[in-house]
């Protein structure tokens, strides 16, 4: 799913901008991460409660059953995570941590912290730039390897070949983007894209 909101995509436009600062970038990621977690959890089940306002009783909604787990790959997918914890403060957050081999761009993985229940967790994982798809279709592999079943996928920029990749691997998993891209360049970057992300959420090079 493309979530093609106005306000996504002209953050999304700044976020592109070579000249965007560091800080100004963290607080983009945060930004459309938050603003796209409305379309992603969307289908959470709701049930009915009486709440007593000042002037009478009211019949209204509340969010039911499935608790939420956030994951990020590191180190990119911190990023995203503050953003959509202010909306769902209740969330578990797991880690994941994969590299991809300059030579092979095959993801490599060096840790894995989940929650005790992922089992039971509806998790919601975040990989800013989903380019060759292998990091993201490995983090789904490990996580399902530990009794997950129910995941998504929430990335700000996809290259086409990304989500074939998931797609292909992990046909269950529902994908949410800001942009697709045009296509991946020799060195397995998002063209345009925006970067590397983690380095420009970080300072690094």
């Amino acid at each position: 799913m493309i979530i093609d909101h106005p306000l996504i995509q002209h953050k999304i436009s700044l976020l592109r901008d070579k000249r965007t600062g560091q800080k100004e970038f963290r607080e983009l990621v945060a930004e459309i991460a938050m603003l796209m977690a409305y379309e992603v959890t969307r289908d959470l089940p709701t049930k009915e409660v009486e709440v007593e306002t000042p002037i009478a009783v009211a019949k209204t909604r509340v969010i039911s059953g499935k608790k939420l787990g956030l994951i990020p790959v590191l180190r990119a997918g911190l990023g995203m995570v503050d953003g959509i914890l202010r909306l769902v403060p209740a969330a578990y957050v797991g880690h994941v941590g994969l590299y991809r081999e300059p030579k092979t761009l095959e993801p490599v993985e060096y840790y894995c912290k989940l929650p005790t229940d992922v089992s039971e967790r509806e998790l919601i994982v975040l990989e800013p730039m989903l380019a060759t798809g292998g990091s993201a279709a490995a983090a789904i592999g490990m996580l399902k390897a530990k009794g997950a079943q129910h995941i998504k996928l929430v990335s700000l920029i996809a290259a086409p070949e990304g989500i074939a990749c998931v797609s292909k691997t992990h046909p269950d998993v529902d994908i949410f983007v800001a942009a697709v891209d045009e296509k991946l360049d020799y060195n397995g970057y998002i063209v345009p894209g925006l970067g590397d992300a983690g380095d420009r959420l970080y300072g690094t090079k």
